[in-house]
């Protein structure tokens, strides 16, 4: 089962409200803060899932045995939808290597299209700790497409997928496809549209971030 975070309230559902509000909607520059709040908020919830180790610091008045990440994650994120989200994790994992993937929706008709992965940047994730991000996780296949890209550059030991808003499908297809990864959500919506769009979900993210593409 996906770690969904909006079944127990805090600010980030106030956050996750606003993202699906029409009206809010109208302003881009909060669309995208509100997208960075959430990613932030994910980023501290998925932490407390990864292993740690324990250091002395040395502070003006002693020493304190602390607890701290053992070691820094690959942030691996969509583009250019999962931008926003990205710079959430990133002001949290601020020492954590990164990765970029470009997968977008190629149509062969109104109805139908096939996800195409053209562009990749990535360090080597070998044995390393792999936070996938996109906001949303539709039917998965963009995920699961991505993932596979990344495989060029490694194995990594652990994967964990993080999105705002999935449908059930998109979980299913990563449970199916990526059944060793950890899915961390902020909400999981029933259905999509005969587009594969998340219904009631929020919308098209990247164009609600960044303005219409052609």
């Amino acid at each position: 089962m996906p770690h969904i975070l909006a079944k127990k309230y805090s600010l980030l559902n106030d956050y996750l409200a606003e993202l699906r509000n029409v009206e809010v909607q109208k302003d881009s520059a909060r669309f995208r803060k509100n997208v960075e709040r959430i990613g932030q908020i994910m980023a501290i919830e998925i932490s407390k899932h990864l292993a740690f180790k324990t250091e002395e610091v040395t502070t003006p008045l002693g020493t304190h045995k602390s607890k701290m990440l053992a070691k820094q994650p690959v942030l691996a994120t969509v583009l250019r939808a999962g931008l926003a989200m990205h710079q959430g994790f990133l002001n949290c994992f601020d020492r954590a290597d990164n990765a970029y993937v470009s997968a977008y929706r190629k149509h062969v008709s109104p109805n139908q299209f096939e996800i195409v992965v053209e562009y990749m940047a990535a360090p080597d994730i070998t044995n390393r700790t792999l936070i996938l991000i996109d906001p949303m996780l539709a039917t998965g296949q963009s995920m699961h497409l991505s993932y596979k890209a990344l495989l060029r550059h490694g194995m990594p030991s652990e994967v964990i997928v993080a999105s705002i808003i999935a449908s059930k499908k998109g979980v299913e297809h990563i449970k199916t496809f990526m059944p060793k990864a950890k899915i961390f959500v902020a909400d999981v919506d029933n259905d999509l549209d005969e587009n594969s769009y998340i219904v009631p979900g929020l919308g098209d993210a990247g164009d609600l971030s960044f303005g219409n593409k052609l």
